[in-house]
């Protein structure tokens, strides 16, 4: 009986050996799967592309914990794009041919990003791009994680103009295409709903002109002010608001830029009230979300904050990694057929990639900046919003040119953003031959793409209920 009792203790020991091993000697067997980290490790987008990076960190940890894929181990082989779209171009074309990694999550503005396209492009390969930008792109090469102006500046615009009542509009940016491609599109809304922009000033990167720009909004009397002003600039930016005795209570300014983690750096007794659009908080109150929290926090700091673009990032690993195991494959080809069909339980809600545009669905939040660095929520759309990478105020061609001008002449004598827009000159050719679109009334204007019922992946209309995580 003893010998028997032994033998049988033996063999659960040894079943549970393999059990936990199994998953060990198959990775010993088969290749890791290489996914390449193409950030800014150096230089002024640092402070912003560190936070992406852990995210995706955290995310590979979290699939190779469940066994990695297809029994293969994932592994991260990073870059640095230091802050330069050639230097990005440069080394997504090594992680490509010399690393051999599967797919790269990469980027953060939207120069990078097409340097980063427009190399994946030409090999045949696949970038998942997990920041904000202009949109205004589809490419089959690329899929996007994070929102895009219909998504976030849309539905702003449209809150502002309903819930805050504001009818006169500053448009405060940095010399950068998004900022640029934004205001033209802000500017084509307020048109369309009755308000106004009564000014529109750009900063340089490092905050120069910021007193120019100060001037210009005391001047213009506006009673809201519409931000795109990137990275450290904003440090100047609401101190000089402050200072000049417009502080949030007397003159509100709601952001496209600034998350909890841009928040740790910035003078928060200034920013009290003030808001941000986004599609992800911190303060969202799901049980999919205190989880994520929980896990960056214990791996990265309790003083660590998340924010959209982190959860961009997370989700961006995430997706592709669904995407490869129902393809069966890391090759390219198969797993961007996949990815189109792929939605997932994320710490926003349910996300899914939108199969025409290879960008996200995104749920819509507007926050409200607190002192102690984190939003209170103070108004929601119902359903995700689909994005729409061309706004309906012009058509697609009149975006591409849009675009493809300010990428083409930026830095060169010809690079002129305000005669592509600028409401003194009149309106876009197309805005002037169409009656303007009606204002808003449902929390999105025209060409939002608020989902209709029944229009969401959650419907049914891509992965029919079938949402992991």
């Amino acid at each position: 009986m003893k010998r028997w009792l032994g033998w049988m203790i033996g063999l659960g020991v040894l079943a549970l050996a393999a059990w936990w091993g199994l998953p060990y000697l198959l990775w010993r067997a088969e290749p890791p799967i290489k996914i390449g980290l193409l950030h800014s490790k150096t230089g002024p987008l640092e402070i912003s592309e560190k936070s992406l990076i852990d995210a995706e960190l955290l995310a590979i940890e979290d699939i190779n914990a469940a066994g990695g894929i297809l029994g293969r181990r994932v592994v991260a082989v990073e870059a640095d794009g230091r802050s330069d779209p050639a230097t990005f171009a440069k080394e997504a074309l090594r992680l490509i041919e010399g690393e051999k990694v599967s797919v790269i999550v990469g980027g953060l503005t939207g120069q990078c990003r097409r340097s980063l396209r427009d190399v994946v492009a030409d090999k045949g390969h696949l970038l998942l791009f997990p920041s904000n930008y202009e949109g205004m792109d589809v490419s089959p090469n690329v899929v996007c994680t994070g929102p895009i102006l219909n998504q976030q500046v849309i539905p702003a615009v449209t809150w502002c103009f309903e819930k805050l009542k504001a009818r006169k509009f500053f448009l405060a940016g940095s010399q950068d295409v998004q900022s640029y491609s934004s205001n033209a599109l802000v500017k084509d809304q307020l048109r369309a709903i009755g308000a106004q922009a009564v000014g529109e000033k750009y900063v340089g990167m490092d905050g120069s002109g910021m007193e120019e720009m100060l001037k210009a909004i005391r001047s213009s009397g506006p009673d809201m002010i519409v931000s795109t002003v990137l990275g450290d600039a904003n440090k100047a930016f609401y101190q000089q608001l402050a200072a000049a005795g417009l502080p949030p209570s007397k003159l509100a300014v709601i952001s496209f830029t600034i998350t909890e983690d841009e928040l740790r750096t910035l003078p928060i007794k200034d920013m009290v009230g003030d808001y941000t659009a986004w599609s992800y908080f911190q303060t969202l109150d799901n049980e999919e979300n205190h989880r994520f929290v929980e896990r960056f926090q214990a791996k990265y700091g309790k003083e660590r904050m998340s924010g959209d673009t982190v959860v961009a990032a997370y989700n961006a690993v995430r997706l592709w990694a669904l995407a490869v195991d129902e393809a069966g494959t890391d090759a390219t080809d198969e797993v961007r057929k996949a990815i189109q069909r792929e939605s997932r339980i994320a710490p926003e809600g349910i996300v899914s990639i939108d199969a025409g545009t290879q960008h996200t669905w995104r749920p819509f939040h507007v926050g409200k900046i607190r002192g102690d660095g984190q939003f209170d929520i103070v108004w929601s759309l119902e359903k995700p919003i689909r994005p729409v990478p061309f706004p309906a105020f012009r058509t697609r061609a009149e975006w591409s040119e849009f675009v493809d001008k300010l990428y083409t002449t930026w830095g060169t004598k010809d690079f002129n953003p305000q005669a592509l827009g600028d409401p003194a000159a009149g309106p876009p050719a197309m805005l002037a031959r169409r009656p303007a679109p009606r204002p808003a009334t449902s929390g999105v204007s025209a060409g939002g793409g608020i989902a209709p019922p029944g229009g969401h992946p959650a419907a049914g209309t891509q992965r029919t209920g079938t949402y992991r995580r």
